[in-house]
């Protein structure tokens, strides 16, 4: 698998702005060898080890990690077996992420962001080692004590929902304790078994980009106030890419404090898609889409212009939209550059908040299917994985 993060303060804030956004990843590479194949046969990914784990924590301006200069496009070789006969190496991994945009300025934002991306991989880590080794018989393994059953799509939802949950107590707690109000959104999951489990709550997003398809399907819905007026119909498409009300959230972990920290829960919309070997998965907080420092003015110029094509178009080149996200990605000569462009992007729009991006990929995983399923958030979901918590725990 490989990764990479990128954080940036933004422009319009980069000489008095904090920041308040926080993101974690970890992958557990479980790998098995045949022995040493020589120099005419080496591994299918440069860097590729026989296992091993690593964590990349964005913290800082601009840090990035990644594995490998592979093209975005996933197109490593996954030929099969070489001109000798032999398999190429296998390996499989197992992830867990959590990105969180700290909300409320100058509060304590930062804390509640950093409380979300240390705390969720702390309880998610031993939910993805589980299922990565619960089939050691794909690396031709034979145990005499039995690894653990795989766990269903629904059982890690619930370990996600749950490790979000134990995050917003811990950030209710640290508000009791200081009197400080302490909001965070988060998007956190499992990448397992060619599978992503997710959960959200607030406006930071998923999406995933597949190069054989050319397309990009985000993978959340915002609990914020412009997500509410376009599901009623009250704005358009156009009109939320730029509506003075889009850094409204409706739904943040964390508080002020007057909850038992105990007993404290939040809401978390959990899903499971499939993933394939051209899909670059994006987690980003709102500072991507939500760049534009003229939104307010644009806003105003298309309601002025009866919503009109024309000026639709100019609110489209001027805000960010998921094709141009998506575009960005698969442009870009290695996920680390797509990361460094998204951010050069935003910032070239305006550059209006903190912008923090994870961005992974597994070359490993099957190629995409000619008739692959849905995975918009929009879309029904198959019934073994249509699952919404309440993340609420004993």
């Amino acid at each position: 698998m490989q990764y990479a993060t990128h954080y940036d303060v933004g422009d319009r804030k980069r000489t008095d702005g904090i920041n308040e956004d926080s993101v974690a990843i970890t992958v557990f590479e479980d790998g098995h060898r045949d022995g040493y194949l020589g120099p005419s046969n080496p591994p299918e990914h440069e860097g590729d080890t026989a296992g091993g784990d690593g964590e990349s924590r964005g913290e800082g301006d601009g840090e990035i990690r990644d594995d490998d200069d592979d093209e975005a496009d996933g197109a490593a070789d996954r030929s099969g077996a070489d001109a000798g006969g032999r398999e190429p190496p296998s390996t499989r991994s197992a992830a867990t992420f959590a990105l969180a945009d700290g909300a409320g300025g100058h509060e304590a934002g930062d804390v509640a962001s950093y409380i979300a991306s240390t705390v969720i991989p702390e309880h998610l880590a031993g939910t993805a080692v589980r299922a990565a080794r619960s089939d050691p018989a794909a690396f031709d393994v034979s145990l005499e004590s039995p690894c653990p059953d795989p766990p269903r799509a629904a059982d890690i939802e619930s370990a996600v929902a749950e490790a979000i949950v134990a995050a917003h107590r811990e950030i209710v707690a640290y508000a009791a304790e200081t009197g400080n109000q302490a909001h965070t959104t988060v998007v956190a999951g499992v990448c397992v078994g060619g599978r992503l489990h997710y959960g959200w709550v607030g406006d930071s997003r998923a999406y995933v980009i597949n190069a054989a398809r050319e397309g990009i399907d985000r993978l959340t819905a915002d609990h914020a106030v412009v997500e509410r007026l376009r599901d009623a119909g009250e704005i358009d498409e156009v009109e939320a890419l730029v509506h003075p009300r889009g850094n409204e959230i409706t739904r943040a972990l964390g508080g002020t404090g007057r909850e038992d920290p105990e007993t404290a829960t939040v809401e978390v919309e959990t899903r499971t898609v499939p993933l394939y070997a051209e899909d670059v998965v994006l987690v980003t907080s709102d500072g991507l889409v939500d760049a534009q420092t003229e939104a307010a003015k644009l806003h105003e110029w298309y309601l002025d212009a009866d919503r009109d094509a024309e000026m639709a178009n100019v609110v489209r080149d001027r805000a960010i939209t998921d094709d141009e996200v998506r575009d960005c990605v698969l442009g870009a000569a290695s996920i680390d550059a797509a990361a460094a462009d998204l951010t050069a992007l935003a910032n070239d729009r305006g550059g209006k908040d903190n912008l923090s991006t994870v961005l992974f990929r597994d070359g490993t995983l099957p190629e995409t299917p000619a008739d692959p399923p849905a995975r918009s958030v929009n879309a029904r979901p198959a019934v073994e994985d249509r699952q919404t918590l309440l993340g609420e725990t004993d």
